[in-house]
């Protein structure tokens, strides 16, 4: 009777073991991980194909690895897909402090209820990166080392006090080599647009439609220049320096970064519009409407226009950031 008792015991132990194993499988993270994998890394690529030209852009006008930013934003974002991300377009985790006095977002994050920076676009967010990093004391030593020293950048960040997490550095690093993000540092307009100057040239009249370039002559090398507010301009090319293109034209490098607004160790990418003498007071045309990823410096650019002179006559605080539908004056 004991042996029936015992094997009846078994039996249903057995069919016990066996449910709570199923049940066990279901919700096991370990069984989903792949599936979880997969959907991030569709959300990483999304990510990186959305706003890798932002962060070109903003690489050339502010010198932080386009690298660095796309793999802060993947990181602290969560791919685009935390809620700080989708309801207040905060891609970088960064917090109010004292001198925010735009709109706000509340979320426990350290401490319950912290105050949050709120945008109205992404693209005002990824300004802002690089406006706090670019005008805080703390970080000023990473603007020393090399554009393309991205392991520089990652770790900088974290000794610095950009975040917390000790392995912060490692979770960008490995970003950065898993996606190859250090490719965008080179600053090769072929990874954003088209791979050839021709089709580079097409995609930057798109992006700037409201501007004619005329041609005005054949330069050395058989390249073209332009006419854009009456001022000569160039497209950089893959294969250009800075060097090459002033010993061509007849003008120093320090009047050529002059002319462009651009500081001592700002980096020209391809595609970019390099102009040969220096640009206007005024605009051709009264106003212009920004678009999102717009900044003051690439309508002076686009417009031919001193980037001071465009602060002047808005009375607009240096650094001050764009809101997709201002009305900005170019005379």
């Amino acid at each position: 009777m004991k042996n029936k008792e015992l094997l009846c015991f078994w039996r249903k132990f057995s069919v016990l073991f066996h449910s709570l194993l199923c049940f066990w499988l279901s919700v096991s993270p370990g069984v989903s991980v792949t599936a979880q994998d997969k959907d991030f890394e569709e959300a990483v690529k999304l990510y990186i194909a959305t706003y890798r030209e932002i962060a070109v852009r903003e690489m050339m006008e502010y010198r932080i690895p386009a690298s660095i930013t796309l793999a802060q934003g993947i990181y602290e974002s969560n791919a685009g897909k935390s809620r700080l991300a989708t309801e207040a377009n905060n891609h970088f985790g960064i917090k109010c402090h004292k001198e925010w006095e735009g709109k706000t977002f509340t979320q426990d994050d350290e401490t319950k209820n912290e105050c949050f920076r709120k945008y109205s676009n992404p693209e005002e967010s990824f300004r802002d990166h690089s406006y706090f990093l670019s005008q805080r004391d703390r970080y000023k030593p990473l603007f020393d080392l090399d554009i393309t020293d991205y392991k520089g950048w990652a770790n900088g960040l974290k000794a610095y006090g950009y975040a917390t997490n000790p392995q912060y550095a490692e979770h960008l690093i490995r970003t950065i080599e898993d996606y190859s993000l250090y490719q965008l540092d080179v600053a090769d307009f072929s990874l954003v647009f088209n791979d050839s100057v021709i089709s580079t040239q097409d995609s930057i009249r798109e992006a700037v439609a409201a501007a004619k370039f005329d041609l005005f002559a054949q330069g050395p090398g058989k390249r073209m220049v332009y006419l854009n507010n009456g001022l000569q301009f160039i497209i950089f090319r893959k294969n250009d320096n800075l060097k090459n293109v002033a010993e061509a034209f007849h003008v120093s490098e320090r009047k050529i970064l002059k002319f462009n607004d651009m500081k001592k160790d700002a980096v020209l990418v391809p595609g970019q519009m390099v102009y040969l003498e220096p640009k206007k007071r005024k605009g051709a045309i009264a106003r212009h409407v920004v678009k999102p990823g717009e900044t003051l410096y690439t309508l002076s650019q686009t417009y031919g226009i001193q980037l001071s002179q465009i602060y002047r006559i808005n009375k607009l605080k240096t650094g001050q950031q764009l809101k997709q539908g201002q009305k900005i004056l170019l005379r």
